[in-house]
């Protein structure tokens, strides 16, 4: 499995692919605009101008793309991954993305002597960096088991969620606290600011008690520091709630605060802000 085709080289997909490389791993790199990934082809990554050339004779094939749209299209349009992978390949998806696909694809690939994981994950551009990030793998034990040494070159906290789905459904949990957690630091910063608190007082004075977390921590300081720039996409986070609103409301969920935060977002989306990263929530408490 040391040959691994890779689709999707973005923010996170860059520096997934550039740890696997430091873990011996040969990578042959799809994107749809090569000028895009041209440092981790200097580096040493093989870029092909087709899906179909770039997992042709690979081990196990890495996608992180978009939007389920995208997913469909990598796997199941003609020539794309399902018909071009090499018999027995692993074929991960570490996309966020519908549960309802993985299960889709999973059942399609094992038709074809496929084995098929979903394993998105989360830890932001400084996980995928580090080689740090949480991934989340839904499947079959055994896969799972096969592809720990291909996980570990990219995380550290890598664990079994359950049946093909079940790596999605951990993501869209995930997603969901975000979206209560970040939420809450934007309205305590807000409210901070309204009342004339020198802001990064206030971020050491609280960021180690009660009110710490993750969101804060990684945030706080871009926040303040007005740096709105993408380690996660406002669009793609806007994906994700979609995704877990619709899983929700599907499983009889009322998830009220989810629902007000994906409005926020969708709202400043159409004012122009989902290329800025998911920390730009705050400027819905600034208009």
């Amino acid at each position: 499995m040391k040959k691994i085709g890779f689709i999707g080289v973005g923010i996170m997909g860059k520096s997934m692919v550039r740890n696997l490389m430091k873990a011996g791993y040969e990578l042959h790199i799809y994107a749809r605009t090569k000028e895009k990934a041209e440092d981790v082809i200097r580096e040493g990554a093989v870029f092909h101008e087709k899906i179909s050339e770039c997992v042709s004779g690979c081990g196990a094939v890495i996608t992180i793309v978009g939007f389920p749209k995208d997913v469909e299209e990598v796997y199941f349009d003609k020539g794309n991954i399902l018909d071009s992978a090499e018999p027995g390949a692993y074929l991960i998806d570490m996309t966020t993305s519908s549960p309802r696909l993985a299960e889709q694809i999973y059942e399609e690939g094992k038709k074809r002597s496929f084995h098929v994981l979903d394993a998105p994950v989360t830890g932001g551009d400084k996980g995928a960096r580090e080689g740090t990030l949480s991934i989340l793998v839904g499947g079959d034990r055994q896969d799972y088991e096969a592809c720990r040494e291909l996980f570990e070159a990219m995380g550290t906290n890598i664990n079994y969620e359950g049946k093909a789905g079940c790596g999605q459904h951990c993501k869209l949990a995930n997603q969901i606290m975000i979206a209560g957690a970040l939420s809450g630091v934007c309205e305590g910063l807000a409210y901070a600011r309204e009342k004339g608190l020198d802001l990064d007082v206030f971020f050491r004075s609280v960021s180690t008690g009660a009110a710490g977390s993750r969101q804060f921590d990684t945030f706080g300081p871009r926040i303040i520091a007005g740096d709105y720039e993408p380690g996660f996409f406002m669009k793609h986070f806007i994906k994700d709630m979609k995704l877990a609103v619709r899983e929700s409301e599907e499983s009889g969920l009322d998830l009220c605060i989810l629902r007000r935060v994906l409005d926020n977002y969708e709202k400043l989306e159409k004012d122009g802000y989902g290329e800025n990263g998911t920390q730009a929530l705050m400027k819905w408490y600034q208009s």
